[in-house]
């Protein structure tokens, strides 16, 4: 039984007010690596009993399916408007689920498979798997069963709780009937009829609100284990009662503990924060450069199944530094690909190194397409929260499949980032409307190609105007 009042680890410190600084680390530590599980799980809870993005709330091993692209009200974290989603979060511990995919018709979409620690573990969709039809069977940890005929591969989730994100490409509302054609063919069947959980583990009530997210994680790390791995780094979160089972150690926690776990999480959130808001890496160190990373995603270790690239390429080099960038891709791009289906950049200054606000107007010139094999755009968000920003004109975003764009006489395109409409027609066609306040563009690039993954290709930087 774990020590909850952290007296098995020898003390190397105070803070000014007898916090035990090992602990305070410690706990930094263990935000920093919980935080993913914690986020998502919420995630997915909010999906079982609110619903977000404009889909219904939805129980387990069920679709739901947006019937329109991501707007304002779509308050999730770094949301798309190039693509409708259709969301499940899947419960496997009644067993496997079978899964049917439509024909899309060369029409380009992506299933994501993300377990509860937000690693990517599978892909089906046109880079991966192709656009036919077909059946894919979706099996729990260390499943063993007969595989029914017609089923086209086994996805082994490894752990019982996954999400599936998945992105049908839409061309504006005019191309809404045809996607959700798409959406209504896309079904989960149980495999053998067991029942399934209608909800997730509850932490324990009486638990004070300060501590909530250590007893989230508590309940969470016992009942979605991470790899071999990850479960001996967990150890070491051993004094501050994470590894406790049964009831909770922190319903009446001693005074030392609850201070290091307060003051612990507040220097984990700073430091996720901090490294979100530098940027995800790949920015070259220029103002203004844009930090596109095609390897944010790369803190997956030993999960590898259908449509994922098992390479060392495509995994973090260090084990326990990755765990920071997961935490900082689930702050800041929570269930993004991994770079071989789309690279996310940011950027949240201007070539000069200010910050991008509305008060002030820019320009943005692709002095020819970004080097993509399926599509491009730049999307607006506003700041702290990465939600998409409201506008007169109801753009979201700008990008290859825009209509009306205008070209300059040499093929370059050049945007127009501001909070009020430009007067000219020309740079009209050409807004992304900016919020009064601050904001961070993304761009993203659908199926990249190789010059974005080997850094080769230098995304422009955003010039105020005049």
């Amino acid at each position: 039984m774990a020590d909850s009042t952290g007296t098995g680890t020898d003390s190397t410190g105070t803070e000014p007010d007898g916090t035990r600084t090992d602990l305070v680390d410690l706990a930094a530590e263990a935000y920093i690596y919980g935080y993913p599980l914690v986020y998502d799980l919420s995630m997915v809870g909010t999906s079982l009993h609110q619903g977000f993005g404009g889909m219904a709330a939805t129980p387990f091993n069920r679709f739901a399916h947006s019937e329109h692209l991501a707007d304002h009200r779509t308050e999730f974290v770094s949301v798309n408007n190039d693509t409708v989603y259709s969301i499940a979060q899947l419960d496997l511990s009644g067993g496997p689920l079978r899964l049917h995919v439509p024909d899309t018709g060369g029409a380009y979409y992506v299933l994501q498979f993300i377990d509860a620690w937000t690693n990517n573990f599978a892909y089906v969709g046109r880079r991966a798997t192709g656009t036919g039809e077909g059946e894919w069977l979706i099996v729990p940890p260390g499943w063993a069963g007969s595989v029914p005929d017609g089923v086209r591969g086994v996805i082994d989730a490894p752990t019982s709780v996954v999400t599936v994100a998945g992105r049908n490409a839409c061309d504006g509302p005019d191309d809404l009937p045809r996607v959700r054609a798409l959406q209504e063919r896309l079904t989960l069947t149980s495999l053998d009829g067991r029942p399934h959980r209608t909800g997730l583990p509850a932490p324990e009530p009486g638990v004070p609100e300060e501590l909530r997210f250590f007893e989230e994680l508590r309940v969470w790390m016992a009942d979605f284990p991470p790899s071999a791995a990850d479960q001996a780094y967990q150890d070491r979160f051993q004094p501050l009662g994470l590894l406790e089972e049964g009831p909770s150690p922190y319903v009446a926690a001693d005074p030392a503990l609850v201070d290091a776990l307060v003051k612990g999480q507040e220097r984990g959130r700073a430091r996720v924060e901090g490294v979100s808001r530098a940027g995800t890496g790949g920015g070259g160190g220029k103002p203004g450069s844009w930090a596109a990373n095609p390897h944010l995603f790369d803190y997956n270790l030993d999960h590898f199944g259908v449509g994922t690239v098992d390479s060392p390429r495509w995994k973090a080099a260090d084990r326990e530094g990755s765990y920071l960038g997961r935490a900082v891709a689930a702050r800041v791009a929570l269930w993004g690909n991994h770079g071989y289906e789309a690279v996310y950049a940011q950027t949240f200054q201007d070539s000069e190194g200010r910050q991008l606000n509305g008060a002030h107007s820019y320009v943005l010139r692709f002095p020819e397409p970004p080097p993509v094999e399926s599509f491009w755009s730049v999307t607006m968000y506003g700041t702290p929260d990465y939600y998409l920003v409201e506008n007169p004109a109801g753009r979201y975003s700008i990008g290859d499949r825009t209509p009306g764009l205008v070209h300059a006489d040499d093929g370059s395109l050049t945007l127009y980032l501001s909070h009020d409409r430009p007067a000219d027609p020309a740079r009209a066609a050409n807004w992304l409307p900016a919020p009064a306040g601050d904001f961070r563009p993304m761009l993203r690039l659908y199926t990249p190609g190789a010059a974005v993954l080997d850094g080769s290709y230098e995304i422009p930087v955003i010039v105020r105007d005049g």
